[in-house]
């Protein structure tokens, strides 16, 4: 049972999110025209695509998935359509045992200079239930990729409880835990005051629980829980049932009274808000978040769902994403999922170009990852060159759905390769036909602020280096242990 995550503030553009956030609101006046986004087609993330949370900011969508493994990847476009085949990049993972497994539902905020990645770890990576719990991640400075470090457990004072898909609510100025935890034999919606984003300060209370049918098919379930606010009502969207069965569907609850840790104080709507629709093909929604247009003039739902009514809760579900629209009492009206495949307008306000490839500079030397001569032959060599926009340095970094990615080249069509899958330091990286193996999978595990990632391959462990820190052209590009050196490190750029 994995959540999704559930963007907030959708009444305000992204400047303003960012400066209420960080304490002060200045509220832009909204554009008279709002320019046409870029088209895009359902699902923007294909590849381990459940409970997706998406973040609009500086120019640039963020959007973070469930792993089922101990790594947070992170892609980021400057269009909505991009997402879809944008690097995967690492930018969080942890070994420790008691959160070291099977994450889930991963969540973006942004609170006193720094992003907080709220997420659930296991403490068996054979495990995928009783040992959840909630964590939270704090990033190195105001960057949305990190890199993030473990920062607290988000438990209860004096508890140690399965409590799963945490999210933070803001009422009157004040922080509270959101979550999903068991009693009285239903999976019920919980809340807890937290002192500050990372600290809970007070018990658990639940605020709902599975009443209505269509809240228990398959099994009496409110889970997911996500702030919404608009015009100054607040709303918590849920999800419902359970998620292995295609009646996974969306609830909601507007906050009624003074005091928002008491059930009293929140009523629930009779009806689901948002559900399977057959004639689609979309079966299973849910797990949702919220992300307003560039521009502030629109709001949207990411969520995640089913294109088979057996599709179950695993890795088959998808990331998805469409507009919706306010009813005149107030209330979100999420319509209709729609159809894979559909063509649709992208947020208002995007003005960049769609990337379909990225180059690679390195730190030290300033230079591109280049294939040597744009040569089509296996074996060709990779090396640095002065970057200069030929296809022979723009690399598509395709996800293989494992938390790796292949690179390939766009001159020749070929892959990034450890020659002889060799594991020694100074093995050479070359090209070659795809073989579908470890040796031609790489890691981008984000090492500083500001992009600069290192690529690890799969298969040996180490890292794509510039011989002997070289910074002329054609010097070699080989593998090597890992020293946190420039020489080591590289930055992605969209073309």
């Amino acid at each position: 049972m994995t959540p999704t995550r559930s963007r907030t503030w959708l009444a305000l553009p992204a400047a303003a999110l960012f400066a209420l956030l960080c304490g002060t609101l200045a509220v832009p006046a909204q554009p008279a025209t709002a320019a046409a986004g870029r088209t895009y087609t359902n699902p923007i993330k294909a590849q381990k695509g459940a409970d997706p949370w998406l973040e609009y900011h500086n120019g640039n969508y963020y959007l973070v998935t469930t792993s089922w493994t101990s790594e947070i990847t992170m892609r980021k476009s400057p269009t909505l359509a991009g997402l879809a085949t944008a690097p995967s990049v690492q930018v969080f993972s942890d070994s420790n045992p008691n959160r070291c497994c099977n994450i889930w539902a991963p969540e973006l905020h942004f609170f006193n200079n720094h992003w907080y990645l709220y997420y659930v770890a296991g403490r068996n990576v054979s495990d995928y239930g009783p040992t959840q719990r909630l964590h939270v991640a704090e990033s190195a400075g105001t960057d949305p990729m990190g890199p993030y470090t473990f920062k607290n457990d988000l438990a209860a004072p004096g508890t140690d409880t399965w409590l799963i898909d945490g999210s933070v609510l803001q009422v009157n100025g004040s922080l509270y835990l959101l979550g999903s935890a068991f009693s009285g034999g239903t999976q019920n919606l919980v809340i807890a005051p937290m002192s500050n984003p990372y600290t809970v300060s007070g018990a658990l209370g639940v605020i709902s629980t599975p009443t209505y049918s269509w809240e228990k098919s398959g099994a009496a379930v409110n889970e997911g829980p996500e702030p919404l606010y608009h015009n100054g009502k607040t709303f918590i969207v849920y999800s419902a049932s359970y998620c292995t069965t295609a009646d996974y569907k969306l609830g909601r609850l507007e906050l009624t009274g003074s005091n928002p840790l008491l059930a009293s104080s929140w009523t629930k709507k009779s009806t689901p808000v948002f559900q399977r629709d057959d004639s689609a093909g979309v079966y299973g929604p849910g797990h949702n978040g919220f992300f307003t247009s560039p521009d502030g003039t629109e709001s949207w739902i990411v969520y995640h769902a089913n294109n088979s009514a057996s599709g179950g809760c695993d890795n088959n579900r998808t990331t998805r994403a469409q507009k919706f629209g306010w009813n005149a009492d107030g209330t979100p009206n999420f319509g209709v999922p729609v159809a894979l495949g559909t063509s649709l307008a992208g947020p208002s306000g995007e003005t960049a170009t769609t990337p379909t490839s990225y180059t690679l500079v390195n730190r030290n030397s300033g230079k591109c990852l280049d294939l040597e001569n744009g040569s089509a032959a296996d074996g060709a060599n990779v090396r640095q060159w002065s970057c200069n926009g030929a296809a022979a340095q723009k690399w598509r970094i395709e996800d293989r759905g494992d938390d790796t990615s292949r690179l390939v080249n766009v001159a020749s069509g070929k892959v990034l390769d450890t020659a002889d899958c060799s594991t020694a330091d100074g093995a050479d990286l070359r090209q070659w036909s795809w073989l579908n193996n470890a040796c031609q999978r790489f890691r981008l595990v984000v090492t500083d602020q500001g992009g600069w990632v290192r690529l690890v391959n799969a298969n040996s462990g180490k890292v794509a280096d510039v011989a002997n820190c070289s910074t002329a052209d054609g010097a070699d590009v080989r593998q090597w242990s890992w020293l946190n050196n420039a020489c080591q490190q590289w930055q992605l750029t969209a073309d």
